[in-house]
């Protein structure tokens, strides 16, 4: 499982950093096609890392 939370704060700092340059350049966030492809990534991973969470916590009980 921490592979794929490293994997998942990889993408956040990605996210991040295409965020952080988008402002800079005056594009609104919801505009710029690669921010939002870089957040469905990372609201995907997100996801599975909860789903994969939740399961451990079902087979520990």
């Amino acid at each position: 499982m921490s592979w794929l939370h490293n994997l998942l704060e990889e993408e956040r700092r990605k996210l991040n950093k295409l965020g952080e340059e988008s402002v800079k350049q005056s594009i609104p966030l919801s505009d710029n096609p690669e921010v939002l492809a870089q957040s469905r990534r990372v609201d995907e991973l997100v996801a599975r890392y909860e789903d994969m969470k939740a399961r451990r916590n079902r087979v520990a009980r």
